[in-house]
């Protein structure tokens, strides 16, 4: 089957580390035991997961964390495979997209946009500023919008906002669309038959392979596993991507504009006094929001706050009451809907924030210098293992992929974080060698305690060290790949679940050099220090351009900048300044450019070739004091007596700095250099090892003579 596949694509050859994971896969489908697949860029892994997919009795979901990688797999791969399979299989596998209800254009919405149109506009127009003039002008453009989507609604077959060509902005879409809270269900619905979303649902059940994306199938777990069509084999791609995506799905905020917002929805079915009290409690809430400080609430509600939700609980409680059930009878049950829903949500946040439960965090989000903007009161739970482990794994074998699991050079981090079963203790310091360290990489008892089995091989090359001396020669020690030796054998792993790392095609050692600039002085302030800065200038300087610049701040990004537009004639592009999709394409196509940016760049950028032959990170990337959940994490680990540091930072760190590193090496014909002006990764004692361990093995270097040398001659070729 892969055979198959590989052999349709233009160019396509056989690739050891992309066999081994499909056998791998393969293998899995057969013992249902999960498995973890670290896969580095160029491995191919989309055809390693898909060929083996197909020859599953019944649907096989596919998930992936971007939409650029769910439109790589529905626009080219899942064709392409398709064709070549076709005469294997007999017949020619089937594929569908399914995507949150929101993405489709819902036809009782658009019927009604006209009349909804100002009471929404009104809703937003305050957060943007501006007056009754702007608001006028907004209108306008909103009604032109609406038209062309009505235009669009009498050709298009699938309703997918994707396909509508140019599109709309999100305040025109959220007018023709529907929260999947706020549907009636197609039974109660006039325009049930023709809904494009129930369409979607439809096409999913019938196919053989579904791609999904994170965010749904989080949305699906959470709520009770019925969105998502019955299947035997669930392949999460970029799964470094998917606690993070069930936390955001699992998280709730109060808004005082959402608040008004149901006020209005709701206000033709409530008492004149009911309205008001949902009124009152949102100008409550705006007035604790304003007083309360920004970041993490470490003990009870302040309050305000808490005088605020109760208020609201009272409000949305006694509204609901009075709005009861939706019936099919209803004049307008999808408008009940829509109003029942935005209350329900209220109700349910509300009482979950009052609740002050341990396994909640809860912070306050405001701008930075009490400035006018988005202002909420959010909470979100402190861990989602548990609830990985409950419904993620549940009737069905899952595959995880991506570039970025093994951090440390083990996966048992990353495994905990998926709800697997992992033995280790929840406070143990990731970045020391665990005393079982065979059992952690394969998720199996380690064979020389069980008394059976063949000695487990280590995931990654230990030869030539990259953390100490002979760190020079690290690669030219001529010891196999991490694909030829992550292979464990041993016995059937009482976790159920195993690891594997295939490495990747890419010889890192001979393509890229990582230099840390650990002559630096530790960073401490916020921004670009000094002495990073003049680093920075040589290291540009010394190739010409051609840099991919990857900051902690803005205030970093544009200070360096700022520097390289003074001293030097190359153009700097800023991230913020224009478009991101056209900054990366003027990179890509100015050989002398350099693009500077903060963390969507870190894994949200693709430019093969020579364009991108410095890839330059001012510092480590641990999580900022201020963001809450992993403050929050950090802090219950540390009141367990572990290092939350350890714990949570450092791996978060590590994924972060491996997604920002894997932007220099795109193709087998790549070379450059990373450059990391944060000296802690060579001088930290037990996290910069572990840090660089969780890297792709480039030769490594210390000495700036090394790194501009190399710089200066692929500047010249």
């Amino acid at each position: 089957m892969l055979a198959a596949a590989v052999g349709a694509v233009p160019g396509g050859s056989a690739r050891p580390g992309q066999q081994q994971m499909a056998t791998a896969i393969e293998e899995s489908i057969l013992s249902g035991e999960h498995l973890l697949v670290q896969a580095g860029t160029g491995t191919g892994k989309s055809l390693a997961y898909l060929a083996p997919a197909l020859t599953v009795d019944g649907p096989v979901v596919i998930s992936t964390a971007t939409l650029a990688l769910q439109s790589q797999l529905v626009d080219h791969d899942l064709p392409r495979l398709a064709d070549a399979v076709t005469p294997v299989l007999g017949q020619r596998p089937t594929f569908a997209v399914l995507k949150g209800r929101h993405h489709y254009l819902c036809l009782a919405r658009l019927e009604n946009s006209t009349e909804d149109e100002p009471e929404d506009t009104l809703f937003d127009a305050p957060s943007r500023g501006g007056g009754g003039t702007k608001w006028l002008g907004e209108a306008g453009r909103l009604g032109k919008q609406i038209e062309r989507v009505r235009d669009w609604a009498m050709e298009t077959e699938t309703g997918d906002r994707d396909e509508l060509d140019p599109g709309v902005d999100d305040q025109a879409w959220r007018l023709v669309s529907m929260p999947a809270r706020e549907c009636v269900g197609a039974a109660r619905c006039p325009y049930g038959t023709e809904c494009f979303a129930e369409a979607s649902r439809a096409r999913a059940r019938e196919a053989d392979v579904v791609v999904t994306n994170h965010s749904l199938l989080a949305v699906d777990m959470l709520a009770g596993r019925h969105i998502v069509p019955p299947h035997k084999l669930l392949v999460i791609d970029e799964a470094h991507e998917l606690a993070d995506r069930v936390s955001s799905a699992a998280q709730a905020e109060l808004i005082p504009e959402l608040i008004d917002r149901a006020a209005r929805r709701s206000r033709p079915l409530l008492t004149p006094e009911l309205a008001e009290s949902l009124v009152a409690a949102g100008d409550s809430l705006a007035v604790g929001l304003a007083e309360a400080p920004g970041g993490r609430i470490t003990g009870e509600l302040p309050g305000p706050l808490r005088e605020a939700c109760t208020l609201l609980d009272a409000a949305t409680r006694a509204a609901l009451e009075k709005i009861g059930d939706v019936k099919a009878d209803d004049p307008d049950p999808v408008r009940k809907q829509q109003a029942k829903a935005v209350l329900d949500d209220l109700s349910k946040t509300t009482q979950r924030l009052l609740e002050e439960a341990d396994h909640d965090v809860a912070w306050v989000e405001k701008p930075d210098g009490g400035g006018a903007g988005r202002r909420a009161l959010v909470v979100a739970p402190l861990s989602v293992a548990g609830t990985l482990a409950t419904h993620l794994y549940e009737d069905r074998t899952v595959v995880a992929t991506s570039a970025t699991l093994a951090l440390g050079g083990r996966f048992d981090t990353v495994a905990r974080a998926l709800g697997l079963a992992a033995p280790a203790d929840p406070g143990v310091d990731p970045t020391r060698p665990h005393p079982r360290a065979a059992a952690l990489r394969t998720g199996r008892p380690d064979p020389a305690q069980a008394g059976a089995g063949t000695a487990t091989r280590p995931a990654q090359p230990s030869a030539g060290d990259r953390s100490g001396a002979g760190r020079r020669d690290s690669a030219a020690t001529g010891d196999a790949s991490p694909a030829e030796t992550s292979k464990a054998d041993g016995p059937e792993a009482d976790a159920g679940w195993r690891s594997l790392d295939v490495g990747s095609p890419f010889d890192y050692p001979r393509q890229g050099i990582l230099y840390v600039a650990s002559h630096l002085p530790r960073p401490s302030a916020s921004g670009l220090p000094a002495a990073a800065g003049e680093e920075l200038l040589g290291l540009v300087g010394a190739l010409g351009g051609r840099t991919l610049g990857l900051f902690s701040s803005r205030r970093a990004a544009l200070q360096a900048a700022e520097l390289l537009r003074a001293r030097t004639e190359l153009p700097i592009l800023l991230q913020g300044e224009e478009a991101l999709p056209l900054l990366v394409r003027r990179f890509r196509q100015e050989r002398a450019s350099c693009l500077f940016g903060v963390m969507s760049l870190w894994q949200g950028v693709d430019v093969p070739g020579d364009a991108c032959q410095l890839v330059v990170i001012d510092r480590l990337p641990f999580p900022r004091p201020d963001e809450p959940l992993a403050a929050a994490r950090a802090a219950a680990v540390d009141a367990s007596g572990g290092s939350g540091f350890a714990s949570v930072s450092v791996p978060i760190a590590a994924v972060r700095l491996a997604q920002g590193v894997g932007r220099l090496i795109r193709s087998t014909g790549d070379k450059g250099v990373v450059a990391v002006l944060d000296s802690r990764l060579e001088t930290a004692r037990g996290y910069g090892a572990f840090l660089r361990k969780s890297l792709p093995p480039f030769w490594y270097t210390t000495r700036p003579e090394v790194a501009r040398g190399a710089l200066e001659r692929l500047g010249k070729s």
